[in-house]
């Protein structure tokens, strides 16, 4: 089955949106989704690129936009009190998700902790519940989560090397998308390569 690669790290506003619209972009498509997980700082520091909340013009614009697409996707959003965010514990722990299975659920829980409840997902505690949560074994998923250093930087690299050099980034086979306004982009692409 075709399927579209997201890339994403929970420390980006826009792969939150991204996540709550992908699955149903790829099922119009016919197509699968597979989920991800990168270090946006590593792709920001391999490529150059800087976070938009740097230049203060785009980080007034960023909340309203922000906003704005949350009002599109009639999804619940809030500015985290703690910004940038800490992602790097999730990150791994997602990949320790994978391991059981768990990962899109996993995601999903995480993404809601951070951009719904405004929970601090760099404790180990929180990653722990929202593992829990998800059928896992909350506190073996944080310890295990160390482990995942190597695993996360590979993914990463691997986004990058493909021409990855923001988040959220897509891929269909090697056509690369970049950015939640960029879905419809995605879908046409699943379109075409199923032969719609």
């Amino acid at each position: 089955m075709i399927a579209v690669e997201f890339f994403y790290d929970f420390a980006s506003p826009y792969s939150y949106l991204a996540s709550t619209r992908v699955e149903e972009v790829a099922r119009r498509a016919g197509a699968a989704v597979r989920f991800r997980p990168f270090l946006l700082g590593g792709v920001f520091k391999a490529t150059g690129n800087h976070p938009p909340g740097e230049v203060p013009a785009k980080a007034r614009y960023l909340l309203v936009d922000l906003h704005r697409w949350a009002e599109r996707y009639a999804v619940p959003f809030r500015w985290p009190s703690t910004f940038p965010i800490p992602s790097l514990l999730a990150l791994r722990s997602a990949l320790v998700a994978e391991k059981h299975g768990k990962l899109v659920p996993f995601t999903h829980a995480v993404f809601r902790a951070i951009y719904e409840q405004d929970l601090d997902v760099a404790r180990p505690e929180v990653v722990a519940r929202i593992a829990d949560g998800v059928g896992l074994a909350g506190e073996a998923v944080a310890s295990e989560a160390e482990r995942m250093r190597e695993a996360l930087k590979a993914q990463t690299q691997e986004a990058v090397d493909r021409g990855a050099f923001g988040a959220p980034s897509f891929f269909v086979g090697e056509e690369l998308f970049v950015g939640n306004d960029r879905l419809d982009f995605v879908e046409e692409a699943l379109a075409r390569s199923r032969g719609g």
